[in-house]
C-alpha cells in the first residue's frame, strides 16, 4: 500500500513538470518577455485603405491572446515589421457565357522576424491566403470584412506558428 502511494505522488509530480514547458498554444518556453509589431505599410498596387492598420492590429491582438508577452512601442525583445505587397482580385471560375462566376481577393504580406535573445530564428518570409465570393457580389461592406477577418486570421496564424509555435 505504501508503494502504491509513491508511486501515484511520483506520477503526479512527473505528470506536472512535463506540463510546465508546453503550453495550448503550442509555442512551448518563449525567452522573451516584450514584443513590437511595427506598423505594415501598404504598397500593394492596389489600394485599399484601412488594411494596414487592420493588419497591423490583427497580429498584434493574435500574440497578445496567445502568449503572456507585454506589447511595447519600441526596444521589444521580439519584433515583427513588414509590408504588404499584394492585394489582388482577380476571376477564379466562369460560367458557360464567358463570365465570371466567383472572384478572388488575395493578400500577400512580407513579413521581418527579429528575434533579440535568439538570432538563429530571425527570419524575413511572404505570408499569403485568398478569400473567394460571389461575382455578383461587390468587395464592400460585410463582403469585405468577411473577406479581410478571414485572411488576416489565417495569415496571423502563420506568422505567429513560423515565429513562436515553431510548427
Amino acid at each position: 500500500m505504501k508503494n502504491i502511494k509513491y508511486i501515484f505522488i511520483l506520477l503526479i509530480a512527473v505528470t506536472f513538470n512535463s506540463c510546465s514547458v508546453y503550453n495550448f498554444t503550442g509555442t512551448g518556453k518563449i525567452d522573451a518577455k516584450t514584443f513590437q509589431v511595427n506598423f505594415f505599410q501598404n504598397n500593394a498596387e492596389l489600394i485599399e485603405p484601412g488594411i494596414d492598420r487592420t493588419f497591423t492590429l490583427a497580429l498584434q491582438d493574435l500574440i497578445q491572446n496567445q502568449t503572456n508577452l507585454n506589447l511595447v512601442k519600441s526596444s521589444g525583445d521580439l519584433t515583427y515589421e513588414g509590408e504588404i505587397v499584394d492585394y489582388r482580385i482577380s476571376p477564379m471560375t466562369a460560367t458557360a457565357d464567358q463570365q465570371a462566376s466567383q472572384n478572388r481577393l488575395k493578400i500577400r504580406v512580407n513579413v521581418r522576424f527579429i528575434n533579440k535573445n535568439k538570432e538563429t530564428d530571425d527570419f524575413e518570409k511572404t505570408f499569403e491566403f485568398y478569400y473567394d465570393y460571389p461575382a455578383e457580389q461587390q468587395l464592400v461592406g460585410s463582403t469585405l470584412n468577411s473577406a479581410l477577418k478571414e485572411i488576416f486570421e489565417r495569415i496571423t496564424q502563420d506568422i505567429f506558428n513560423e515565429s513562436l509555435a515553431k510548427w
